[in-house]
């Protein structure tokens, strides 16, 4: 018995401060471990940058954990933006690193953009703010809405994202992402498997979300994200059959940004019966030769 097999679970998608998350690489491996997770997929906003540091931590402390290199692409369908997560990714592919220099043009030039709206809102040093918070990481706009909170514009992230940052609210900007077929091709060319990030986030109607999932099977999408530790109570049973109507394998993920009681790594994940687990269809994306990730119930 291998040291992973006492920490059988996967979690597939989480964030760093190298995107939008609070704690460094290093404490993020650090914390998977206390959260008993044995197999992680570090997928910040559009940058691969929190990869090698995260692989350090692990290898110079010992951690019995394996890292999956994994990326958060967003993209643009039908005016909506679609999250594609990339997992098992060679970080340092060309195709890869041409994307996301395109994306951090983009997510620089949106920057600018809120910060100007907001300082015509009377509300001076956005930029300088959020660009503080990032660290050297991407700038998001949970950059922002952290800045705002601390300036006492609202109290908490979904308060300030509802007054300020949500589509029709004085800072928001609309995004310029690549599209769905430029990040699969993308996560394809770097040796990885993609999966439609959290689809029961999007606001879309059952008949938009099931376009959705044939376009992103059509244009080569591997996986759909269907198991998260905070869901409705249904929706882990619906996104199970839709992922058996479009023949797309299965993930789960925390979408972990920081620690908090309703979402954290590792917590609430398993994946129905009748679907197939991507690393099971993907055996790649296993650590090692017959670890199958958390048992299914």
């Amino acid at each position: 018995m291998s040291i992973l097999d006492s920490f059988p679970l996967y979690d597939l998608h989480s964030h760093s401060q190298a995107s939008d998350g609070l704690l460094t690489p290093a404490e993020l491996v650090a914390r998977a471990v206390q959260m008993r997770v044995g197999i992680l997929a570090l997928t910040d906003h559009d940058t691969v940058a929190g990869i090698s540091p995260a692989q350090q931590a692990i290898a110079e402390q010992g951690l019995p954990l394996h890292l999956l290199p994994g990326v958060e692409i967003s993209t643009l369908w039908e005016n909506n933006e679609i999250h594609i997560v990339g997992l098992g990714i060679d970080p340092n592919a060309a195709a890869m690193q041409a994307l996301l220099q395109l994306q951090s043009e983009s997510r620089l030039n949106r920057a600018k953009m809120i910060a100007c709206r907001l300082e015509n809102a009377h509300i001076p040093g956005a930029l300088k703010g959020a660009m503080a918070l990032s660290a050297g990481g991407v700038i998001t706009r949970g950059h922002f809405a952290r800045f705002l909170i601390g300036q006492g514009k609202a109290s908490n992230m979904a308060q300030v994202f509802k007054n300020y940052l949500a589509r029709g609210k004085i800072g928001y900007v609309p995004p310029q992402w690549c599209t769905m077929k430029q990040a699969i091709d993308a996560i394809r060319h770097s040796g990885g498997r993609s999966v439609l990030a959290h689809p029961g986030r999007y606001n879309l109607s059952a008949k938009w979300l099931k376009r959705l999932m044939l376009c992103f099977k059509q244009e080569g999408g591997d996986a759909m994200e269907v198991a998260q530790c905070q869901q409705a109570p249904a929706e882990r049973s619906q996104l199970a059959q839709y992922a058996r109507d479009y023949d797309l394998a299965a993930s789960q993920g925390s979408d972990f940004h920081q620690p908090c009681a309703w979402i954290e790594l590792g917590k609430k994940l398993w994946l129905p019966a009748c679907v197939e687990a991507i690393w099971i269809k993907y055996p790649e994306l296993q650590p090692q030769a017959g670890l199958v990730g958390q048992e299914e119930t």
